[in-house]
């Protein structure tokens, strides 16, 4: 298969791609607390991992809701960007639209913490009983 006119593969455009996605990832930890705020209680959920020897597959659920946890997070903090740009004047369903954004981060770090509570509440009962 060939590529469109004017959009043949660019080894050098994939790399400087990588350069714009580690720029956002800086720009939202550099500005939005909830983005940080996730990013501690993940390298803590990390340290606990490697304390209580979590198996693979557990490392495996836990890296994937918490990747899902971070990933909205930047993806709520676009959304709501987005909104007030198009309107920066308060109007109902812009406000829904930031509500819902919101309102999936939420769902996903509720469902984070109920999944990390199955994981590693039988390795925190066995420290203490230990």
């Amino acid at each position: 298969m060939q590529a469109p006119a004017g959009k043949r593969f660019s080894l050098r455009q994939r790399i400087r791609s990588f350069g714009f996605a580690f720029k956002g990832i800086a720009r939202v930890f550099g500005s939005q607390h909830n983005f940080r705020i996730h990013v501690a209680v993940f390298a803590l959920v990390v340290f606990a991992g490697f304390f209580f020897g979590i198996s693979p597959a557990e490392w495996c659920i836990v890296l994937l809701v918490s990747a899902l946890v971070l990933c909205l997070e930047i993806i709520n903090t676009a959304m709501e960007m987005t909104v007030d740009i198009i309107s920066p004047e308060f109007r109902e369903k812009a406000g829904m639209i930031k509500d819902l954004s919101a309102a999936a981060v939420l769902l996903a770090a509720a469902t984070s913490v109920i999944t990390g509570l199955i994981i590693f509440g039988k390795y925190i009962l066995a420290f203490i009983h230990s």
